[in-house]
């Protein structure tokens, strides 16, 4: 009777090991599809957005300001902001929020 009981312990405990090892699986899928796969898709997005800018795009900085690409370097850009042409502020690639082309703007205003 008593070897039946230990048998039966050591049974449930190895099920129980398993059931653990299938539901931690399970919430790391669970985590890799809500979290991480969007952020790296974001971030893919952000990537091509900020490999496509180009002299006279319209931009937006993470600030707020919107302004217009003049010059470009490797990792900066310099953009005009308002109607003054003396307002021409260097800023890394990164600072830059949002891109719109001459084109979709002229479309916009159609």
């Amino acid at each position: 009777m008593k070897v039946w009981i230990a048998e039966a312990a050591a049974g449930s405990a190895a099920g129980g090991l398993g059931f653990t090892i299938v539901w931690m699986v399970a919430l790391f899928g669970i985590m890799y599809f809500l979290m991480i796969r969007p952020q790296r898709k974001q971030q893919k997005e952000l990537q091509t957005m900020l490999a496509s800018m180009e002299v006279g795009d319209s931009v937006v900085t993470t600030g707020g300001f919107y302004g217009v690409i003049i010059d470009m370097t490797e990792e900066d850009v310099i953009v005009e902001f308002g109607n003054n042409k003396n307002c021409r502020i260097p800023m890394r690639k990164q600072a830059i929020a949002e891109i719109e082309k001459p084109e979709q703007a002229a479309a916009k205003s159609e």
